[in-house]
């Protein structure tokens, strides 16, 4: 596609770029407010004729054994390697992060997709005899199409946890990218295509909430991944499960470091101001309170440091919105009034020369946070840390597990009784022991408990094997035994 087109935003359809029949929006840069292009929404008709294709696409795709399929998988992840700098920076201009953060997304997704290239290799179904000439058998079945709602903040990343393996177990795989950082996924199409998956396997429908109900209600998707706000995850859910779907929808987080005071000083306050700063705290995963045991001042100091040392646009990209840094000053101020202390005010940095139009609030720490206060509790989805100060490990456990989340808590310290503790007792589906953002790597899935996940299972890894598919259980007998039993 030319330069042209790919500022114009549309849908991808049975293998052709086709605009969306709704109304048009504006895709903006988070880093200086230039127009990157036009997006053209889909109407419940244009998704439904979406789904048809991809039904077409589903039966074709269906036929092809795990081996094939994969064979075509692995040539999109070559193609994948090759652009991965085009990709990331299409990413990067669209969501505001750093390239190498959007690259380093990119990959995370690759990831995933060379676990799917492995499920070739592994058993997939099971076969064993039972009773006397009677077998039993199970194997592994595509559900039909399904579908993913992908949020901006991960444009490459996020997508890439649903598709490969949705694909590789035999599914046609329907994407809704968000209707802010639509750019990314014209690549990854095209991506698709040239890798040679059939038309119709991977389908585009660009919109906003209208096209995200009219997915949820299509009933010719079998099951729907999202990733979202937690609010916004409820909703899917509730929808989606009241037309009988299959549902896994991943919400938000106030994720808890607990900072206890024997911990290594450079790997801790390395670790917590990455957490708290890297895409500029606008993931699940980011650290947003820090749980200060005892005396911990010597290790604050030095993440209020390494945070403050931070330059706008080189250490850390932009806010999605201008929106998003209104809430984000409003919280600020807020915490404040409280009785809190700005100890890195991250409203008095300038915009990087050049990009004044942009979304810019640079990191920003607040202590003697209050439990119950808003800093403490909403996810603000921002570059700023709330520390609690707490008399020891009780009680900040206390803080964590009172926290209705449950995405990811992390503890550094140098003691092994600590961190086993906080692995044991933290209500987390995620746990880092001296690890910031404790993301696992494939083949351990990636997913939450509590209100950051609706539905069951894991998005990646094992977990996504078996929400993408079914077993269907096969019972056997060829031949009359001699001898009876209550089966035969």
């Amino acid at each position: 596609m030319t330069t042209r087109n790919q500022m114009d935003c549309m849908n991808f359809v049975g293998g052709n770029w086709v605009r969306g029949t709704g109304a048009t929006s504006t895709v903006t840069s988070p880093w200086n407010g230039a127009t990157l292009g036009t997006l053209h929404h889909s109407t419940s008709d244009d998704v439904n004729a979406a789904v048809t294709k991809a039904h077409e696409g589903f039966l074709k795709w269906s036929k092809f054994s795990m081996k094939d399929r994969c064979a075509v998988l692995f040539r999109f992840r070559e193609i994948l390697l090759r652009d991965a700098d085009k990709i990331a920076a299409q990413a990067s201009n669209e969501c505001g992060k750093l390239h190498a953060e959007a690259k380093a997304g990119l990959m995370k997704g690759i990831e995933v997709l060379e676990f799917a290239l492995s499920l070739q290799n592994l058993d997939q179904g099971g076969k064993m005899e039972v009773s006397r000439g009677v077998w039993c058998e199970y194997r592994r079945e595509p559900l039909g199409v399904v579908a993913g709602i992908t949020p901006f903040n991960f444009p490459a990343m996020v997508p890439m946890w649903m598709i490969p393996i949705a694909i590789a177990v035999g599914n046609a795989f329907l994407w809704k990218p968000s209707d802010k950082t639509p750019l990314t996924s014209i690549l990854i199409a095209n991506a698709a295509k040239e890798a040679g998956i059939p038309d119709g396997v991977l389908t585009v429908v660009q919109g906003g909430r209208q096209t995200v109900e009219a997915v949820i209600d299509h009933p010719g998707i079998a099951a729907i991944g999202f990733v979202g706000s937690s609010h916004v995850a409820k909703l899917v859910y509730q929808r989606g499960s009241q037309h009988g779907k299959r549902v896994l929808a991943l919400g938000g987080a106030k994720n808890h470091i607990i900072l206890m005071p024997d911990a290594e000083i450079e790997m801790a306050s390395r670790g917590i101001a990455d957490s708290f700063t890297g895409c500029a705290g606008q993931r699940c995963m980011a650290a947003s309170v820090l749980l200060a045991v005892g005396d911990s001042q010597k290790l604050i100091d030095q993440v209020v440091a390494k945070a403050s040392a931070m330059d706008l646009g080189k250490d850390m990209g932009a806010l999605i919105t201008s929106e998003s840094r209104k809430k984000l000053h409003e919280a600020i101020a807020r915490a404040e009034a409280e009785g809190a202390k700005v100890l890195l005010d991250g409203r008095k940095a300038a915009a990087p020369r050049g990009m004044e139009g942009g979304n810019w609030l640079a990191p920003t720490i607040i202590d003697g946070v209050k439990p119950g206060s808003q800093a403490a509790c909403d996810e603000l989805f921002g570059p700023v840390l709330s520390i609690i100060r707490v008399n020891n490990l009780s009680e900040a456990l206390a803080i964590e597990n009172a926290n209705p989340y449950g995405n990811a808590a992390s503890v550094f310290t140098t003691t092994g009784a600590v961190a086993e503790r906080v692995a044991q007792e933290a209500k987390a589906g995620m746990v880092g022991i001296n690890i910031g953002v404790p993301v696992p790597r494939e083949p351990f899935s990636f997913g939450g408990i509590q209100e950051s996940r609706f539905g069951h299972g894991d998005i990646t890894g094992e977990g996504g094997v078996e929400f993408w598919s079914h077993l269907k259980k096969l019972t056997t007998k060829w031949v009359n035994p001699t001898d009876k039993n209550w089966m035969n």
